[in-house]
């Protein structure tokens, strides 16, 4: 279950233009819910599992190579978690991985609050919340994945059901990383207390789009646009350069659930677009 963040540049001989994709995959040989995975037989009352306590940890030995590869991809490792905070597709895994070795040399433990990450350093302990019901946890991410296109982070099952996404399969999540050498004591949490919801019930939910390529020229970005309008996958918008970027960035959305980040992904393949890429506010 690794998670790297990677930019691919496509060169589309036509136009001779450059699409930059950032793309999150992983480093495992598995992939989230594969059809031979299954949650236990019997349903998890996690009302008495306390969520993960940061503190800081030397890194693994095993889990931290500059870069790796898995089904013919390279994959590279962040040198530090600090500042990471992203928005995308959260999944899990359960009893097919059960006691298995992560990529951090922990076994797996379903019942654990733990994570798997293609990028963050092992371990990095990271605050994940539901964008759909503001619930949020903490966990340990010990190990590389998901390989799933356009997911960012594969939960423990348990680490699923307290955010309750576990009867959907897939969810969508922001990912805080967690800075473990200025401890905030609204993250050390202890057993059966839950971090305060990042969504108040008052507060609009973030509005997530999913980024489908960023241009040095807008008139490429433009023709990018018509494109993805011309084959109806939905509202699509362009972000002005800003701040040190230099890039016009191509957005759809803004997204209502997964089932409609997958529609729009399985539309951009017929424009040479393959890979995942990241989901944004």
């Amino acid at each position: 279950m690794n998670n790297c963040i990677v930019t691919k540049i496509i060169a589309i001989p036509a136009t001779g233009l450059l699409l930059a994709a950032v793309l999150f995959t992983g480093c495992s040989s598995r992939g989230p819910l594969e059809p031979e995975d299954a949650a236990p037989p019997e349903p998890l009352d996690v009302s008495h599992i306390p969520n993960a306590v940061p503190r800081p940890e030397p890194l693994s030995r095993y889990g931290n190579p500059p870069s790796y590869v898995v089904r013919g991809k390279r994959y590279y490792t962040m040198p530090s978690g600090k500042g990471y905070k992203e928005r995308g597709i959260a999944s899990w895994y359960g009893t097919k991985f059960q006691g298995k070795r992560t990529s951090s040399g922990e076994p797996y433990d379903l019942y654990g609050m733990t994570a798997a990450h293609r990028a963050l350093p092992l371990p990095t302990y990271a605050e994940v919340t539901n964008l759909k019901n503001g619930r949020s946890v903490i966990v340990k991410v010990n190990d590389r994945g998901p390989f799933h296109q356009g997911r960012i982070i594969d939960l423990s099952y348990a680490a699923a059901v307290k955010l309750g996404i576990i009867g959907y399969g897939t969810g969508l999540v922001e990912v805080r990383a967690i800075d473990t050498s200025e401890p905030d004591p609204t993250h050390m949490t202890g057993a059966g207390q839950e971090p305060e919801s990042a969504l108040p019930a008052s507060q609009e939910k973030p509005r997530v789009y999913l980024q489908a390529g960023a241009f040095r020229e807008r008139r490429y970005a433009e023709q990018l646009r018509a494109e993805i309008e011309t084959r109806k996958l939905g509202e699509v918008r362009i972000v002005e350069p800003a701040g040190k970027s230099t890039l016009y960035k191509v957005q759809v959305g803004p997204l209502q659930n997964t089932g409609e980040a997958n529609r729009i992904n399985r539309g951009l393949k017929t424009l040479g677009i393959n890979d995942g890429h990241s989901l944004i506010q």
